[in-house]
């Protein structure tokens, strides 16, 4: 089941599926994207037709926020929420367990290197690179020596650690040029695995503050996206509760 929330649809796949899923997207060896949409890449999907255009072509879409959650139920099937920074280690840990090759791409040259060492030696990931080299909304210049240098890595799994929308833009560019690869976009999740940025306590994450924490943590870089931006989500919410049942709601 899918289910439409705005311009995104969101997958309604638990915890453990998505694991599984991702782990056949790798197996089967022909590429795909999984993004991990929240209430700001709605707003932006609802004005960007780039970002429209790459979750139309999205392999898996897993809610990351609780608003994601609570919106699906009122649209008529509630998803479950899986957050790319609670994907992360199991992922990793899976990754391990099948000797699949992963590439890092995102977070600072520190914590790239930190994140590489402990997965290596904690979990005996196969890291074949890391690169903390930035992507633009538009393609940088050298966006494709960064492609080639991906898919020259034999890479099985790219973990894209950069914001949104760049994450989801640049791989969906890059996708044919990386192949066999699976882009994963995981947000903040090599910060958070090396304790360089602290995830907002349990009990907020689950209540839906999560965004709260963080913006009384990183209130300049934040306080745009999340008191003038992101409250449209309301209207776009609204919006498509307005839609037929059989457009908000996708089986399969």
């Amino acid at each position: 089941m899918r289910v439409r929330v705005g311009q995104v649809w969101v997958d309604a796949v638990g915890f453990e599926e998505a694991l599984d899923r991702i782990e056949q997207l790798v197996g089967a060896g022909a590429g795909g994207m999984v993004f991990t949409p929240n209430v700001d890449h709605v707003v932006v999907a609802d004005r960007d037709e780039r970002l429209r255009a790459a979750y139309g072509r999205v392999s898996l879409s897993l809610a990351d926020g609780q608003p994601i959650v609570w919106a699906s139920a009122l649209l008529g099937h509630q998803v479950a929420k899986v957050s790319g920074s609670d994907l992360f280690e199991p992922l990793m840990r899976r990754a391990a367990r099948r000797g699949v090759r992963v590439f890092l791409l995102g977070a600072s040259p520190e914590v790239a290197a930190e994140a590489t060492r402990r997965l290596q030696g904690e979990m005996g990931v196969q890291v074949c690179g890391a690169d903390s080299r930035q992507v633009g909304i538009e393609p940088l210049p050298d966006e494709p020596e960064l492609a080639r240098a991906i898919r020259s890595a034999q890479t099985e799994l790219l973990v894209v650690c950069l914001g949104a929308p760049k994450a989801e833009l640049f791989l969906d560019r890059v996708r044919d040029q990386i192949a066999p690869a699976v882009g994963v976009c995981l947000g903040a999740s090599l910060d958070f695995y090396t304790g360089r940025i602290l995830r907002a306590p349990r009990w907020m994450q689950r209540s839906g503050l999560e965004w709260l924490f963080r913006l009384a943590r990183e209130p300049r870089r934040l306080a745009r996206r999340y008191l003038i931006d992101d409250p449209a989500f309301l209207g776009i919410l609204l919006r498509t509760l307005r839609l037929p049942r059989h457009q908000r709601l996708l089986d399969g």
